[in-house]
């Protein structure tokens, strides 16, 4: 507002002009009808109080009033407000006094307060005994200009307490800020009566238009602010567009796309998008059947949303858009659904320009959130780079790419990568020069398949144990492993939450599976809660053709080796006595993918999704003579 010149009368005439109603209004509001027959409704403001009147009563209070108030005064002394946050009039120069807490609402607020109150609640702290109260007509709720919270203006911060709420008052900077947003507040009240037609919503219809198109152009941060004041307006189209924007900005948020979810232009896309809150399992609010019934109040038919709602929860659903760009997603996700995220990304970045909207109210393909596969890999970088992309034939300059997210080899392994954490026990297997498909049959149990793909961090933790079923030995070491392929040659299966631990029954699954070419399985098994009985393990074993090549595990100081091991992996140089385990671990790491070419996808097996399958036993049945002991711990807790 700094140096700004506001012109009161223009913005009262103008709001005066457009004002009728709404439709729950009394009768009272109209003053009769004119001679032609027409309605006429009362006047909102009154006359402007004169300097005498004004500074009259600032001489009662004792002090200046803030100069957007001052100046409003000067030009209608008092407004009906009317409108739904509790305030009905605000009243003249003679009219306003001092709030003076009548509630004695500053100890409550002064006890919230804390050792370490930020500034903002001890300004809300204080504001009860100091405020400007300016309201003569409301619901319980007080306008209140505080003037211990001022700006460099002179303004004075106006707060809203709605008393039958028992929230925390509303804060506008000042009286002016206050009025513009119950002049925008008048306007969404009114925005979907069809005969609510004048200049200001014909202006910010023709603001929402240009949004759209410098949104497709790939300027959508020119888009934001137009977007954002047609919907404080309430103008048609103007929410619809802007959750698209933001959701994009904030792909892990959820904003509703409300009556659009039913139009069959849109449904695709919308429909998963209020499907995916749900099938996540977060929903609570009367289960799925209180959703349906939200979706079939909508419009859309039950079956319909059923069916996707399945579709999302089992991880099943496809976005599969139309022409060049519905070719470039099911690209994309074949690459994705094996772990290549950055691969399947930098050709959904190629295809961008080619999607096209289906309906003029879709501005960006917000389907592919939904996507379980695909879904995940757009971060809130990439989806400014979807959103700064121009698109559906519109031209514009190319954004910047967003760098791979993968690194490369195997070394994030030791860094925080699920939820801020190492993995702290980790076991892979890769077999060179096969399909990842086909590991089920290399190294899986009887009948094992492929998963549909899963979110691995929760999904692996609900799922029972494979030595939790039923036929499962005590001995048995089936792990759940997640599959991708790494480096174009390999195929891999990860397990990052291995519950077992390598003892003297563990039988290297390497052999077995490398009946094509070589695999390589390494385990990273961590020490034990009692170290010295168990510390940790780092094993190395790689086979061809059936045939097991050279092998060691390194425990503590101890290390055991076969067969003839690459200089270049030799244990005695990569697990030296003299440094930390995670040196020892970073190196090792390191050599692997040197000399065999060996990766992982952090992105896939942390945040991305990938398919799972349950592999046979690493460990072989106890033999004569051999005993084995199985413990479970379980946390008691006792009884108050």
């Amino acid at each position: 507002m700094m140096g700004e010149v506001f012109n009161w009368r223009y913005f009262l005439g103008r709001w005066q002009e457009e004002w009728v109603p709404r439709e729950d209004e009394d009768a009272e509001d109209q003053d009769g009808e004119d001679e032609d027959g027409a309605r006429t409704f009362a006047a909102l403001g009154a006359p402007g109080a004169d300097q005498a009147a004004i500074a009259a009563a600032e001489e009662r209070l004792g002090r200046l009033l803030p100069p957007s108030y001052r100046e409003f005064l000067a030009v209608s002394d008092g407004w009906r407000v009317e409108q739904t946050a509790g305030i009905y009039r605000l009243g003249g120069a003679a009219d306003i006094d001092w709030f003076q807490d009548p509630y004695d609402l500053t100890p409550l607020y002064e006890e919230n307060l804390g050792d370490d109150p930020r500034r903002e609640d001890v300004l809300l702290a204080g504001m009860w005994r100091r405020a400007l109260r300016l309201e003569t007509e409301s619901d319980m709720s007080h306008a209140l200009l505080d003037p211990g919270d001022t700006d460099e203006d002179g303004e004075w911060a106006l707060y809203v307490y709605k008393g039958w709420s028992g929230e925390t008052p509303d804060r506008y900077p000042s009286f002016r800020a206050y009025m513009e947003a119950m002049y925008r507040s008048f306007h969404a009240d009114r925005a979907k009566s069809p005969d609510f037609v004048n200049a200001t919503t014909r202006a910010q219809d023709v603001r929402v238009d240009e949004a759209r198109l410098l949104a497709l152009r790939g300027r959508y941060e020119e888009a934001l602010p137009l977007l954002e004041e047609a919907m404080s307006f309430g103008r048609p189209r103007s929410a619809v567009m802007l959750n698209q924007l933001r959701h994009l900005l904030a792909p892990a948020g959820s904003p509703g796309y409300g009556d659009l979810v039913a139009d069959p232009r849109y449904l695709p896309d919308m429909l998963p998008l209020e499907a995916m809150t749900p099938a996540s399992g977060a929903w609570r609010l009367g289960g799925d059947d209180h959703w349906l019934g939200m979706m079939t109040a909508r419009g859309v038919d039950r079956k319909t949303a059923e069916a996707v709602l399945s579709a999302l929860r089992d991880g099943t659903h496809l976005y599969a858009p139309p022409g060049p760009w519905g070719r470039a997603v099911a690209e994309a996700r074949e690459s994705a659904r094996w772990g290549e995220t950055d691969a399947a990304w930098r050709i959904l970045r190629d295809a961008l320009p080619h999607w096209e909207a289906p309906g003029p109210l879709l501005i960006a393909p917000i389907g592919l959130l939904a996507d379980p596969v695909l879904g995940p890999l757009i971060t809130p970088e990439r989806g400014r780079e979807v959103l700064a992309t121009p698109r559906a034939g519109q031209t514009g300059p190319a954004p910047e790419p967003v760098p791979d997210l993968d690194p490369p080899g195997l070394q994030w392994l030791t860094e925080p990568a699920v939820h801020g954490q190492p993995l702290d026990g980790y076991r892979c297997i890769w077999v060179e020069g096969v399909e990842p498909a086909r590991l089920p049959a290399l190294m899986g149990e009887e009948g094992a398949e492929l998963s549909a793909p899963v979110d691995l961090f929760r999904a692996l933790r609900r799922m029972p144990r494979p030595r939790e079923r039923e036929g499962v030995e005590p001995w048995e070491d089936r792990a759940v492993v997640a599959v991708g392929r790494s480096s174009g040659k390999w195929a891999f299966a990860f397990d990052g939450h291995s519950q077992h631990r390598m003892n003297k029954l563990f039988l290297s699954p390497a052999a077995a599976a490398s009946t094509s070419g070589r695999a390589v399985v390494v385990w990273r098994d961590p020490k034990s809660a009692f170290p010295d009985d168990h510390p940790s393990a780092f094993h190395l074993s790689v086979a061809e053709r059936g045939e097991k090549l050279y092998a060691f595990t390194v425990r503590g100081t101890d290390i055991q080796r076969s067969g003839a091991i690459p200089e270049a992996l030799d244990p005695a140089h990569l697990f030296r006595p003299d440094d930390t385990e995670p040196v020892r671990e970073q190196r090792a790491l390191a050599a692997l993918q040197t000399e065999l070419g060996l990766s992982l996808p952090r992105f896939a097996l942390t945040r991305g999704r990938l398919a799972t399958f349950t592999t046979r036993s690493w460990t072989r049945a106890p033999q004569a003579g051999e005993g084995y002991a199985y413990l479970t711990f379980s946390l008691l807790r006792q009884r108050p």
